[in-house]
């Protein structure tokens, strides 16, 4: 089985430690060397100019379907040029009350070139065949929904 580790890293900058002024800034270190500088969502008092856990679990969500959609098309022997997402997380409650990422939609567009392009239920069944396959999407309980977009023709 595969591992993975990040590190996440977190100091107290302000003089106090009160529930709504402490600094929420940090950073996550990636397996590849990359810096990320996270916070908390603006709505959770967050700063708007650094990445939320709400939005990396959507890009994680979002990039893991790709890759697997991508990959499905490929031993498909289909040719997808370029590959585009808009994808959307809404919180709400769960059954229990409790605040939690609801409902994840991906919105997105795959152009295709050569030989053979896909109609739009074969990349649908693609889309479906991705959803069912993507690690993340499997490790989640959260409502989940794919919405093709097409190219304007």
């Amino acid at each position: 089985m595969s591992h993975f580790s990040i590190a996440l890293n977190w100091r107290r900058t302000t003089p106090d430690f009160d529930h709504k002024t402490f600094d929420r800034s940090h950073t996550w270190r990636l397996a590849g060397g990359q810096i990320v500088q996270g916070s908390a969502a603006p709505d959770y008092s967050g700063n708007p100019e650094m990445s939320n856990p709400e939005e990396a679990l959507l890009a994680a969500l979002s990039s893991c379907h790709m890759l697997t959609f991508l990959t499905i098309a490929a031993l498909r022997k289909l040719t997808v040029d370029r590959y585009e997402d808009e994808p959307l997380a809404e919180l709400g409650k769960n059954e229990k009350g409790k605040m939690m990422v609801s409902r994840l939609t991906l919105r997105p567009l795959a152009v295709f070139s050569g030989a053979t392009i896909p109609d739009v239920d074969s990349v649908r069944e693609l889309h479906r065949k991705a959803k069912e396959n993507c690690f993340i999407g499997n490790s989640l309980l959260s409502e989940m929904s794919i919405e093709p977009r097409f190219p304007e023709t």
